[in-house]
């Protein structure tokens, strides 16, 4: 069986200039902070983000935006970081807000592998400029196009060494979802036990979808 477990800063080596990059979590809840301040370490530039939200002052998300690595940012709530207004008002960096629902959906359509899905939330708004509206039975839709990322950065309560992640409660929103729409998935765990050990009925994210495992 493969080695999926390292430590964060050779984890990490997988990021490349330019990448697009899932952070789960919402705010502080399920946040992989610790990955995302070895990010902010890294030489890396030029990257997209997606995240349900930008996090605030004392999240990592606000040390990564004020890093200058970002890009471009796709989120649903950045009222907690001035430094995300900030880019929307400067243009340092392109910032692309979706409805939480429609973000959430468009990420789970990604690792389905999907070509879209059609929704009606956004219709007469700026949320339906520059895309394909759709009309079934009469009614209008608009197409959200899915999402993918090159890295997703997940965090979970407990891991066993073949990837299989137990994430309890609240902290499962998005990193769930992300973790099926990355090429490489990099796992912060607070333990890592032996293949067995988690019950079945209790994997959240199946180790299929895991390829490393960073133990904090």
């Amino acid at each position: 069986m493969k080695n999926k477990i390292k430590q964060s800063t050779e984890a990490l080596k997988v990021v490349k200039d330019g990448d697009t990059i899932m952070i789960g979590g919402f705010l502080q809840c399920g946040q992989p902070e610790h990955l995302v301040r070895e990010l902010v370490a890294t030489d890396v530039k030029e990257l997209t983000t997606i995240s349900s939200d930008t996090g605030s002052m004392v999240t990592a998300n606000h040390e990564l935006f004020k890093s200058g690595k970002v890009k471009k940012l796709m989120a649903s709530y950045i009222g907690g970081n001035p430094m995300a207004g900030k880019f929307m008002h400067t243009g340092e960096a392109e910032v692309k807000l979706f409805p939480q629902g429609t973000l959430a959906e468009k990420i789970r359509a990604g690792g389905a592998g999907l070509g879209g899905f059609l929704t009606p939330v956004g219709l007469g708004t700026i949320v339906e400029e520059g895309k394909e509206k759709i009309t079934v039975d009469g009614k209008e839709f608009i197409l959200e196009l899915p999402l993918r990322a090159n890295v997703a950065l997940v965090k979970a309560d407990k891991a066993d060494k073949a990837g299989n992640l137990f994430i309890s409660g609240a902290a499962r929103n998005f990193n769930v979802m992300m973790a099926t729409a990355a090429d490489h998935v990099i796992a912060e765990v607070s333990e890592i036990v032996e293949v067995g050990e988690i019950d079945p009925n209790h994997v959240t994210v199946p180790g299929i979808f895991v390829d490393t495992l960073v133990k904090i």
